[in-house]
């Protein structure tokens, strides 16, 4: 057993450890939310994380982007968060696409990944992930944050509702402020959620919708339900 993971497999158990080894992870985004995902992931024994960001990184970036330091400004995010979590964890295997996701891009950058991770900071790239998650028959990880709140769910296809029909006209809003600690809460649970989908542990938020709201720091769970009328999976 790799002492790395003392602490966590008496959770998850060895096989869990094994699982976590053995699986593959597509983050799109390497932001606010895709730091504490690939921070996370990578801690707990992925074996594989495939990670596309097609941005290069700002100085306004650096509130929540914690995958990044000052020295790497306007360079590739994607190679950033590379060099990140290699030296973070060395054992993981990283592949990293400076690229934009599109309908063309997607399926092609996802490959044979067993889970997809939204961290993405707009609904346009979402609902493409969510189109790609149906076709593939790939779980699908969706979190968003705004300010002091943030939300998150986990999409299994063929069995929950997907992201439109959960959210059939999210309008995306340029520049939206968020505080940095609010990205590392609902990352940290995409990070979770995507953890315990792989190993089978606890009960994750497949059909349900978490809502956090950090001004009042308060946390409702609501379950969500297939639309008849959503044109991707209806």
């Amino acid at each position: 057993m790799n002492d790395r993971y003392f602490r966590q497999i008496p959770i998850i158990g060895e096989k869990g450890q094994d699982m976590l080894h053995e699986s593959t992870v597509f983050l799109a985004g390497t932001g606010g939310l895709g730091s504490p995902v690939g921070f996370y992931l990578s801690a707990a024994g992925i074996g594989n994380l495939r990670i596309a960001d097609s941005d290069t990184i700002e100085i306004t970036n650096m509130n929540r982007q914690i995958l990044h330091t000052d020295e790497r400004i306007g360079t590739s995010k994607a190679e950033s968060a590379r060099k990140t979590i290699l030296a973070l964890n060395p054992d993981v295997k990283v592949t990293a696409f400076n690229e934009f996701i599109d309908e063309f891009s997607a399926k092609c950058m996802i490959g044979n990944a067993d889970i997809i991770v939204d961290a993405l900071d707009n609904f346009t790239g979402r609902y493409v992930l969510n189109v790609v998650s149906r076709e593939l028959e790939i779980p699908l990880v969706h979190a968003a944050v705004a300010g002091l709140c943030g939300q998150a769910t986990l999409i299994i296809p063929g069995k929950t509702p997907c992201l439109s029909c959960i959210f059939p006209s999210a309008v995306t809003t340029k520049k939206t402020p968020v505080l940095g600690t609010t990205a590392g809460i609902i990352g940290s649970i995409e990070a979770q959620e995507t953890i315990k989908y792989l190993t089978n542990t606890g009960e994750t938020l497949a059909g349900k919708l978490l809502v956090w709201d950090g001004e009042i720091n308060k946390m409702d769970i609501f379950s969500v339900k297939r639309s008849k009328t959503c044109q991707v999976c209806g």
